[in-house]
C-alpha cells in the first residue's frame, strides 16, 4: 500500500479520535442522535461527505 495512503488513514484516525478524547460526553450524546435518524437521512450525510471529499480532492489537484 503506498506511504500516502496509509498517512491518509491515520490522519482520519486523529480526526475521528479528537471528539471522543476532548468531549466524551458531547460524543455519545450525537451517536444516541444519530440513532434517531432515518436510513434516508444517513444516506443523505454520507452522500454529503463524498461528494465534499471529491470536491476537496478536485480543488486542490490531487484527483
Amino acid at each position: 500500500m503506498p506511504d500516502w495512503l496509509w498517512a491518509a488513514f491515520a490522519f482520519v484516525l486523529i480526526v475521528e479520535g479528537i471528539l471522543p478524547f476532548a468531549s466524551p460526553r458531547l460524543w455519545r450524546e450525537t451517536f444516541r442522535r444519530l440513532i434517531d435518524l432515518s436510513d434516508g437521512q444517513i444516506r443523505f450525510v454520507g452522500l454529503t461527505a463524498l461528494v465534499v471529499g471529491i470536491a476537496v480532492l478536485t480543488l486542490t489537484g490531487h484527483a
